[in-house]
């Protein structure tokens, strides 16, 4: 089932990260810091009144000059209005109103999504009227908060968990039995036409409207079984709406494909790693596998655009698979397949992977399993000895 997110935007220094570190918790660590275009952006798991969510501090950005912040600013609103279920706007309360509080107000007021904005560091009863200027903005509603001592923050919660949406009723009926599988990579590593391989036809995988759905678009994929008799497999193919609209590519597609990644990771069982063969591991695949890994996810490396791949010979594949382990070193137990979406190289071989992988991951080891491979271990490799004794 797919968590809301909760998207917080605002100047830089406004308190952004104070409440963010409220809102997931002392119970939940931050999951991930990943680098988007600009500067680093923080992600974590919280709840609020029984409500589990994703919450997004949707980082910083160069407020050297007025053009570029505001600039930034309307950059934050639209990954916001694009990714997220409900949005936090944070203003300084000390610092006043300014002209990119009232850009980014025009903005988000513009979108389909619930906006809550919050006046931060008003720190007892005479800041209060610090408020009175924020008003100008024509919001229906402003919430007074100390992010730092805690003050009107719940207040601020329960609106926020107050529209929250409801999780999709299709969501909620898929059974244990059915593996969740996430495609994911980089952007123009290769996923929509991977999809379009596996679902065997073509699919439009644009959501070219911001705001009008919750989640990306699912899809079943069935499988016919090996043996004959056998039922077929279904699989839900997770996150494929693909590309946002075409005019936001330029500015914002790395940050929202972060987002969008981070969301399918955490639905997903099995992950699709898609790296591009003719460019090799970068550090955007090491972060992604990065969250896979600390998700407690299954994952297939896949090795897209093989047939691109120049002046291949026998000890191609070897070479490829030895780099990618020296970058993945923490995914060393992903298996890794060389294909090609394009042409359907080696594509047959994939779901085949993803049952594999599954299955491992819900292995369980019976503690005897478990004391005799330690047992061995030991055996194997001698612990030091330390005052004449073994550590």
């Amino acid at each position: 089932m797919s968590k809301p997110i909760i998207a917080i935007v605002g100047r830089p220094n406004v308190g952004k990260s104070t409440l963010f570190n409220r809102l997931v918790g002392k119970r939940t660590a931050i999951v991930e810091d990943v680098p988007g275009v600009t500067r680093d952006r923080q992600y974590g798991d919280g709840e609020v009144l029984g409500r589990e969510f994703l919450a997004i501090d949707t980082g910083g950005f160069d407020p050297a000059a007025e053009d570029k912040l505001l600039a930034a600013m309307r950059d934050q609103a639209e990954i916001a209005m694009a990714e997220a279920d409900v949005i936090v706007a944070i203003f300084d309360g000390k610092a006043g109103l300014t002209p990119a509080d009232r850009e980014i107000t025009r903005l988000l007021n513009r979108g389909a999504k619930p906006v809550h904005y919050a006046v931060n560091k008003i720190d007892g009863f005479r800041h209060e009227p610090l408020v009175a200027e924020f008003w100008e903005l024509g919001v229906d509603m402003l919430w007074p908060i100390s992010a730092q001592h805690g003050a009107g923050v719940l207040d601020l919660f329960e609106a926020v968990a107050a529209t929250l949406p409801e999780p999709r009723q299709g969501q909620q009926e898929v059974g244990e039995d059915v593996i969740k599988v996430a495609v994911v990579g980089k952007p123009n590593a290769g996923k929509s036409t991977l999809l379009n391989q596996l679902l065997g036809e073509e699919r439009l995988l644009v959501s070219d409207v911001p705001g009008t759905t919750r989640d990306s678009i699912d899809t079943w994929l069935e499988v016919e079984a090996a043996d004959e008799g056998s039922p077929a497999r279904r699989y839900l193919m997770i996150d494929t709406a693909g590309v946002r609209r075409r005019k936001w590519i330029k500015s914002a597609v790395e940050k929202i494909s972060v987002v969008r990644t981070f969301k399918s990771i955490d639905r997903a069982d099995v992950c699709l790693l898609l790296i591009d063969a003719t460019e090799g591991v970068t550090d955007q695949d090491a972060k992604i596998a990065r969250l896979i890994a600390d998700k407690g996810r299954g994952c297939v490396i896949l090795l897209n655009k093989w047939d691109a791949v120049p002046d291949k010979s026998d000890r191609t594949i070897g070479e490829a698979v030895r780099d990618v382990r020296a970058s993945l070193g923490f995914i060393s137990w992903a298996p890794i397949l060389s294909i090609s979406a394009k042409t359907g190289q080696r594509a047959h071989k994939i779901m085949g992977l993803v049952d594999a992988t599954e299955a491992n991951r819900r292995r369980r080891i019976s503690t005897g399993e478990l004391n005799r491979f330690l047992d061995d271990l030991v055996q194997t490799h001698q612990p030091p000895i330390h005052n004449n004794r073994r550590v």
